[in-house]
């Protein structure tokens, strides 16, 4: 039996860069909050001073995360790279992800509305680098959970334990590894998946996931290029997902040209 075709839903990268906008002004009202009370702090010279070092240092990151923010935008909208922003959009990222979050946990948005627009405001990034290696120096990172739940072949040890009877995704799967010659894991979570990477020392990741565990494997490989290709959950979390095939596919032409 072939797996179903499944067609992504649009994600709009407005979204989240809408949600980084918003935590960016929470935050300079904070700092605003910081510098009127260092200038009303009481007669105590040495709390001024301590005062005065912790806002400078908080000013300075949030500096460089507003060139992160703006380096963001530039990216997306020029569809080209900006090496000299490359910091700084980490920053930016790490910064106020976690307060997008936040904010959009306030507004009542779904979180994986929320992580699935940051991943593909990551995949514009990552399109805009145009990092181009060969097949062999791909690593395609496959979730367990796109496995046919009765399925008595174990894969997560092996790839090629799985049979191909065609029940689940990872028969197509696996024929894009053999057309390409990228290399292939299945992991059941985080850890397994670092130990793929430290394993084949990938130079480019085609990741499959649900949209949280995407989000935070994205932030775990800091510089490593990552394209993420969300997963369906027609049976629920972590049931007989699905995959669009088509994709895939084309993550792994664009880095390999």
């Amino acid at each position: 039996m072939k797996s179903p075709v499944v067609i992504s839903p649009q994600v709009h990268k407005r979204l989240f860069l809408g949600l980084l906008g918003g935590s960016l002004v929470g935050i300079l009202l904070f700092i605003s909050g910081l510098w009127y009370l260092f200038f009303h702090p009481g007669d105590s010279t040495f709390y001024q001073t301590i005062f005065l070092i912790i806002l400078l240092t908080v000013a300075g990151g949030i500096l460089l995360a507003i060139f992160g923010i703006i380096g963001i935008v530039l990216t997306i909208l020029a569809a080209r790279n900006f090496p000299f922003l490359q910091a700084p959009i980490q920053l930016a990222i790490h910064l106020f992800y976690p307060a997008a979050l936040a904010l959009g946990r306030l507004l009542h948005i779904d979180k994986d509305r929320i992580r699935s627009s940051f991943v593909e405001v990551n995949n514009q990034l990552v399109r805009a680098r145009r990092i181009k290696v060969k097949a062999e120096q791909i690593l395609v990172l496959v979730p367990h959970c796109l496995q046919w739940t009765g399925c008595p072949h174990k894969i997560t040890v092996n790839v090629d334990n799985c049979r191909r009877c065609g029940n689940c995704p990872i028969n197509e799967l696996l024929a894009l590894r053999d057309r390409f010659g990228v290399k292939m894991g299945v992991a059941t979570g985080g850890t397994l998946a670092r130990k793929y990477v430290e394993e084949y020392r990938p130079k480019a990741i085609v990741a499959i996931a649900c949209e949280r565990d995407l989000s935070s494997g994205i932030q775990d490989v800091g510089r490593l290029p990552v394209l993420g290709v969300t997963n369906q959950r027609p049976h629920g979390p972590c049931r007989d997902t699905c995959i669009d095939i088509a994709r895939v596919e084309e993550a792994i032409r664009h880095f390999i040209g």
